[in-house]
Formats: structure tokens, sequence, C-alpha cells
């Protein structure tokens, strides 16, 4: 397998596991450090991006109060109704498209949305796509613009 192919399928499997981390924090109210340091023996990392985890692990948890002001300013409904799982991966999604600009906002998108087609509820992505689309509006204005300027020529 190609290093090309093998680095995106390594990232998705890091958020994937983020993702459960993140839930377990949520629903246990354990620790970032000690869900870390679980998920790092028991979990298997031959081909998930160890780095990334991390980052998003203790990006996210560090953040969300922040992340949850920038999420609910696009909300239709209160931030303690949603499904834990849509909660954690529209704070993984915005976490990514303010603090990792190298990943273009497409890619975050997508991938959030993947997560909650495996992970959420039924029509769960619907709702991930377009809150998210919203936040990349605001935190990606100028990679946005690009891409639609390089489309329109």
């Amino acid at each position: 397998m190609s290093t090309n192919k093998a680095r995106p399928d390594r990232r998705r499997a890091a958020r994937e596991l983020a993702l459960q981390a993140l839930y377990q924090i949520h629903m246990s109210g354990a620790s970032a450090v000690d869900v870390q340091a679980e998920f790092l023996v028991d979990q298997d990392f031959k081909n998930a991006d160890k780095r990334m985890f991390g980052q998003l692990l203790r990006g996210v948890a560090a953040q969300s109060d922040s992340l949850d002001t920038m999420i609910e300013q696009h909300l239709d409904r209160k931030l303690s109704d949603l499904d834990p799982i849509e909660l954690n991966v529209l704070r993984m999604g915005a976490y990514e498209l303010s603090d990792s600009v190298s990943v273009p906002y497409r890619v975050v998108i997508n991938e959030c949305i993947e997560l909650g087609k495996i992970f959420g509820a039924t029509d769960g992505h619907k709702y991930v796509n377009g809150i998210l689309d919203k936040i990349a509006l605001s935190h990606r204005a100028v990679e946005i613009a690009a891409k639609q300027n390089a489309s329109s020529r």
C-alpha cells in the first residue's frame, strides 16, 4: 500500500478512536489524560495515527467550552439537546476547522459526516454537515473564497 493512501486511512482511524474517547469522557466524566492512557493500552493503534488521536482528544477536551460556544451560534436547539455523538463530532469538526488549517475544510467536514454516519443517529450526519458548513464559513472564509474563485475560472 502506498504512503499516500495509508495516511488518510490512519487519520480516519485516529478520528474514530478520538470520537470514541471523547464520548467516553462525555459519559463518564473521566479526564482526557486518563482516557488517552486507557486507549493507548486497550486499543490497537497499528492502523491509526497516534499523534493525531492525542491532538484531537486533548485539544477538543481542553477547548470544549469555546468549541461549544462556536457551535451554539449555529444551532436551532439547545446544546444540551444534542445527541452526545453528534455533539462530540461537532466539537471535533469545530476544533479542526479552527485549529488545523493544514487540513482542507472539505476534508474535515467529510470526515465528520462519515463519523456521524458510522456512530450517530440515522440522519445525524446531515445535521452535523449543516452546522459544520456554517462554522467553516466563518473560520475558513479565505479558503472557501479561494476554492470558489478557482472553480469559477
